[in-house]
């Protein structure tokens, strides 16, 4: 499971692609769709359900699982929808929302952080998972048990400052140097490749890649970003729309959430079926995974929050002040704007 692909290095492209739409009528916005039901329509004929479209952040994982349980359990159209779940173009998830292309999606906090900043229109309103699930992973002969033993190692990243950010800070606590840590980009490379080829450790998500390495019985030490700061304990991933589609649809948006609310409550409660659901959706991803990688990631969807996809004012503003501390945004974000729980069920 990749993370962050599109983040820093892909905002110019998303504030072009939202100047250039952002006059345009969105697609499943509050306009008739053709999925809309006429005037003309007898009253003996069934209602049509609207067409609604979902971009995934990346390849379909565990992360969406409440998506695809949620559209195969019904719950989509109990509510009037046709969900279609699909995945991000060229420029990615973010900018397909924002654009209003189509209007709901799923990104992470610190996009969504790094966007509004700049007069991108995201507005995040679920978090998908609770509690932040990555980390910095190495196989176990590479001996890193600590910031401090990245001294002399070689990481693989994607080219983000984020990941620069995050190292050095981590690793000045530790009384270390990070100018001793040398950066490689992985390109698209997985983990497993990359750490046999060039590099000794990268920032993971445990419940795909983790999970992956204890199939593999390849152990890995995993050094998580939350344990080192409060504010690192961030929101990845989320739930994204923008504010046109809020502004003009509000009823599609609490309809989307209460369905995606209760697939992911499913899940939560059946990690094995849903699991199952969504192999079923996508059969060419691995089973023994999906089912591990599930398992372990169900309890995690809501854990210590009163409902899942609760967020918290303190997470957004930790996060995005740490961000501004290391000089990763322009200006302080505006929390308010970023963020809302007023469409969970």
């Amino acid at each position: 499971m990749k993370t962050k692909k599109i983040g820093l290095l892909l905002l110019t492209l998303l504030l072009i692609l939202v100047a250039g739409c952002g006059s345009k009528a969105t697609e499943n916005g509050a306009g008739k769709t053709s999925g809309e039901t006429s005037s003309a329509v007898g009253e003996n004929e069934p209602e049509k359900l609207k067409d609604v479209k979902v971009v995934l952040d990346w390849t379909p994982n565990t992360n969406h699982t409440g998506l695809y349980v949620a559209k195969e359990k019904g719950y989509y159209a109990e509510e009037g929808l046709n969900v279609e779940i699909m995945q991000p173009g060229a420029g990615g998830s973010d900018a397909m929302v924002a654009s209003g292309k189509v209007p709901f999606g799923v990104s992470i906090q610190e996009n969504v952080t790094q966007g509004r900043t700049q007069g991108v229109p995201l507005v995040s309103i679920a978090a998908v998972i609770q509690h932040n699930t990555s980390g910095f992973a190495a196989p176990v002969d590479r001996n890193i048990k600590k910031p401090k033993d990245f001294e002399g190692k070689t990481y693989g990243g994607w080219g983000s400052p984020v990941e620069q950010a995050v190292i050095s800070s981590i690793m000045e606590n530790d009384k270390a140097d990070a100018n001793k840590v040398k950066f490689v980009n992985m390109g698209e490379a997985d983990y497993f490749t990359a750490v046999k080829r060039d590099i000794d450790f990268a920032w993971i998500f445990y419940a795909w890649t983790g999970i992956e390495a204890e199939l593999r019985n390849e152990p890995l030490d995993m050094m998580y970003v939350k344990d080192f700061s409060d504010k690192l304990d961030y929101y990845t991933p989320v739930i994204v729309t923008n504010e046109k589609q809020i502004q003009e649809d509000p009823e599609l948006v609490k309809a989307f959430m209460r369905a995606t609310s209760k697939g992911y409550e499913y899940a939560i409660k059946n990690p094995e079926d849903a699991a199952n659901i969504l192999l079923k959706a996508v059969p060419e991803l691995d089973k023994d995974l999906v089912i591990a990688s599930q398992k372990w990631l169900s309890p995690k969807y809501q854990d210590d929050a009163a409902r899942w996809g609760e967020q918290k004012e303190q997470v957004w503003k930790g996060y995005s002040d740490w961000m501004y501390e290391h000089k990763l945004l322009d200006k302080p974000l505006d929390v308010d704007k970023a963020f809302t729980n007023d469409f969970l069920p």
